[in-house]
């Protein structure tokens, strides 16, 4: 089992480690979801998700979009997975737990992290989930 620390990683870059360790076999844990970035413009990032939000439609059937941070990040996950073929994708996503914070039983734990400061324009999954 990995255990990644989510904080000042880079939502993309997260979701592509996540998925290809996941395709390998590995049972995946990913803490501090909350504090994963997005890097870019704050403006056209919080644009783009408030669109995502309201494109729901008269039947309220559209794709829902979440307002909670670890289930953004699990969902940038699942995009990374291949879904051509149900089995292999499915049983991969079914292997990634994301957490906001950190539970007690991974506190003790030791932590990858994928994370480094960054000096660019980014915005953290905690104001888009907001």
């Amino acid at each position: 089992m990995k255990i990644i620390d989510g904080k000042n990683a880079v939502l993309g870059r997260l979701g592509a480690f996540v998925a290809k360790e996941a395709l390998k076999g590995e049972e995946i844990v990913v803490l501090n979801c909350e504090q994963v970035i997005i890097t870019g413009n704050r403006k056209n990032i919080e644009e783009r998700w408030r669109e995502k939000r309201e494109k729901i439609g008269s039947g309220q059937t559209g794709p829902k979009h979440s307002r909670l941070s670890h289930l953004i990040v699990k969902r940038a996950i699942r995009g990374m997975l291949p879904r051509a073929s149900l089995g292999r994708g499915r049983q991969a996503f079914k292997r990634i737990k994301c957490y906001s914070g950190i539970p007690k039983e991974f506190e003790s734990a030791k932590k990858i992290s994928l994370g480094e400061e960054t000096k660019r324009k980014f915005i953290e999954v905690k104001e888009i989930a907001k």
